[in-house]
């Protein structure tokens, strides 16, 4: 575990994780709960660093029966799951809280959304950096490394820093285009 930076605080037999215990990924995810044979077994909880959890009855390591929280409180059914479909695209926080004010966009679940890091993108549980392909957390711990699929989609489809209504694309800035419009001679 200490060679890959993982780390485990709880009981153990015959040198291995047995009975309740904390195993702290370097994700810093954290599982908190019952172990058996040096693996999760019992109940226990994942707990995500963006504030997320799972909450599982595991056999062996594997997850056998659970349910997942996202961090701001939305539970996840697998059956009759009718949040961002095609008919309801509002966030859970609008869901819940109701709509912000006319005049009063909200981009994403959180209001105000984060700011975005120059060059960057706001990929919902961080910012991505695309020159170094990797997500960090919105307090700036690492997340992970992209491979090339999910950095795809995080150029394609997220929010980038560009993006936010006080800057606008820096290629395509309105200072930019006022400063051209200003020098047309009539």
């Amino acid at each position: 575990m200490e060679l890959i930076g993982n780390s485990y605080k709880g009981s153990t037999k015959n040198g291995r994780m047995d009975g309740e215990g904390e195993y702290t990924f370097l994700t810093d995810t954290k599982y908190v709960g019952e172990m058996k044979d040096g693996m999760f077994h019992g109940k226990g909880l994942l707990f995500f660093p963006n504030g997320s959890k799972y909450e599982a009855t595991w056999e062996n390591g594997l997850a056998k029966q659970g349910s997942f929280t996202f961090a701001d409180g939305l539970q996840y059914q697998d059956n009759n799951w009718d949040y961002c479909n095609a008919y309801d695209r509002r966030f859970h926080s609008e869901r819940s809280n109701g709509f912000r004010p006319a005049g009063e966009t909200q981009l994403t679940n959180v209001h105000p959304p984060p700011s975005i890091p120059d060059g960057c993108y706001d990929c919902a549980d961080g910012f991505y950096d695309p020159n170094s392909r990797v997500v960090t957390s919105y307090t700036g711990r690492f997340l992970r490394n992209t491979d090339d699929s999910e950095h795809e989609w995080i150029v394609r489809t997220c929010r980038k820093a560009w993006d936010e209504p006080a800057g606008g694309d820096p290629q395509n800035s309105f200072a930019t285009r006022s400063e051209e419009n200003s020098k047309i001679v009539s």
